[in-house]
């Protein structure tokens, strides 16, 4: 997906834009979708707009906070496996 770039208060050469969309997909590790750009004299603000992730259930299991046991090794599979798992009575 292309990300939309708008560049306020000037102008930035292509390379200078290309190098800020490198730095977003570094440093937050996905694309962004639209980014914003306010040039101030040498300086520059920048805005990013990504995608909205889906929403994935953090539970804590063992002492440790996981959303799926798929990176549990087996000893810790079977410690999940044994645990007692409380339930409130009905009409409580």
């Amino acid at each position: 997906m292309a990300c939309t770039i708008h560049v306020h208060n000037g102008t930035l050469p292509q390379e200078e834009l290309d190098a800020y969309l490198a730095h977003a997909q570094e440093k937050f590790g996905r694309t962004p979708v639209t980014m914003d750009i306010n040039v101030d004299g040498e300086f520059v603000d920048i805005n990013y707009g990504f995608e909205a992730q889906p929403f994935h259930r953090i539970r804590r299991i063992t002492g440790y906070l996981v959303g799926t046991l798929d990176r549990f090794n087996n000893g810790k599979r079977a410690e999940e496996h044994d645990r007692v798992k409380h339930s409130m009575p009905a009409g409580a």
